[in-house]
């Protein structure tokens, strides 16, 4: 007979705080007006059969305050790279001269401002559903202990409980962190 699975709330913790880091590092990506190398963090490629950051396929530098250029090492990848700029929602248009990509980060206008919010909320929805699959996983597990009778159904009714205010303390946590870049980006 198979090992029962452990019950473990600390894990489910960790994995919604992975989801929380996941989210911070996307929003930190949408930069309001200035270049910065972490714009396109979120980017992956499509390259040599797998999909991989674009820090593993070129370099990212800021040659001046409003433009990004990414150096390609592989001239192969550069279309590549290219399209999966073009297709990350970013709103970046890049120009390719030769294995290298230059990026004008275009002026934040009304327009450009409601599209990168709206970016945001893909981030902040995509974690939410992170959550929800750590959720499901531990409930998961809570009713295979019931079903087994590893554990008391007053056990498994508190176990519960505490996943469940894991997971609202955590999509708490991921609204609060979407309002905040909101709020930022609505300023500039």
């Amino acid at each position: 007979m198979a090992a029962l699975p452990k019950f473990d709330l600390s894990d489910l913790k960790r994995r919604m705080q992975g989801a929380h880091a996941t989210l911070k590092t996307e929003l930190n990506g949408l930069r309001t007006g200035r270049a910065s190398a972490a714009l396109l963090e979120p980017v992956h490629v499509e390259a040599y059969g797998q999909r991989m950051p674009i820090s593993q396929v070129a370099s990212i530098s800021v040659p001046e305050p409003r433009a990004l250029a990414v150096s390609v090492w592989d001239k192969t990848m550069v279309n590549a790279v290219d399209k999966a700029i073009r297709d990350a929602n970013l709103g970046l248009s890049p120009t390719v001269e030769g294995t290298l990509l230059r990026i004008r980060i275009p002026e934040l206008n009304e327009q450009r401002r409601k599209e990168m919010v709206k970016v945001a909320h893909k981030y902040a929805e995509d974690a939410r559903v992170a959550v929800r699959h750590v959720r499901r996983d531990g409930f998961d597990v809570l009713k295979k202990l019931l079903k087994e009778h590893a554990e008391s159904e007053d056990d498994n009714k508190r176990h519960e409980a505490e996943v469940q205010k894991a997971t609202d303390e955590s999509i708490k946590e991921i609204d609060m962190l979407l309002a905040t870049k909101e709020k930022e980006i609505m300023q500039v």
